[in-house]
């Protein structure tokens, strides 16, 4: 969920319980990630986005970060992969940006 003033979002996920991550940049969370799996809960080996999508973040940094830099890396393997069918960017205020995706091979079936 995102509002309309910077640094307003969090994350919220439900099982049998609720966990909320909140941006925080005196923490230094000036991003949220979330990938198909539970941030609790480790990846399968077979399927760590979360790890190389927090790398790519990182190396662009908070000054650099925009919709180019974040469909950079959506679209960088391993985040795209065969199961990937389409990437969109959404802006709260004013855009949005579909792109259908063809991961070419070599690339992960997942």
């Amino acid at each position: 969920l995102v509002g309309t003033i910077q640094m307003e979002a969090v994350v919220s996920t439900q099982s049998t319980g609720e966990d909320v991550q909140s941006l925080n940049i005196t923490e230094g969370r000036w991003y949220l990630l979330q990938t198909n799996y539970d941030p609790w809960e480790d990846c399968p080996f077979y399927d760590d986005r979360r790890t190389p999508g927090n790398i790519c973040v990182k190396q662009w940094g908070q000054e650099n970060f925009g919709f180019k830099s974040l469909f950079n890396v959506l679209t960088t393997k391993p985040n795209l992969n065969k199961l990937t069918v389409y990437t969109s960017l959404m802006s709260v205020r004013d855009e949005i940006q579909t792109w259908l995706q063809d991961c070419k091979t070599p690339c992960t079936p997942w």
